[in-house]
């Protein structure tokens, strides 16, 4: 089995019976950001961009099934519930992956139904989108 593969396989197990905010299942979302990438590595972190912060597997699963570049970069899209959001986009801009998976995942976040945030998701869309 290939890594993008057992990531797949993992979100699925990890997101089973969580939905998002229209009742279809929260897995969606992972796979769309997952497949608005481009290269392995950026799509494992894509798929896998919510399970630490959302789901019951500790950072140290991701660093021991996929390795130090997936894990740092899904630690960068894992908030801190101390930090502020913008520091958080700071943080995840840091990490080259991160950067690129965030992009897709307030691409996909914005989608309709979420008006409400859209100031705040262009904002972090022109942090990230910046030298």
């Amino acid at each position: 089995m290939t890594d993008l593969e057992s990531a797949i396989s993992l979100a699925v197990k990890l997101h089973a019976g969580q939905t998002d905010k229209s009742g279809k299942p929260y897995i969606l979302h992972p796979l769309r950001v997952m497949l608005s990438l481009d290269g392995e590595q950026d799509m494992v972190v894509g798929v896998l961009h919510d399970v630490v912060e959302d789901c019951t597997t500790g950072h140290g699963d991701i660093l021991a099934l996929f390795g130090e570049d997936v894990w740092s970069a899904v630690m960068a899209l894992t908030r801190n519930p101390v930090e502020t959001y913008e520091d958080f986009i700071l943080r995840a801009k840091a990490n080259g992956i991160a950067r690129r998976v965030k992009i897709a995942d307030i691409k996909d976040n914005m989608r309709p139904g979420a008006e409400h945030l859209l100031p705040r998701y262009e904002k972090a869309l022109a942090v990230l989108l910046s030298a």
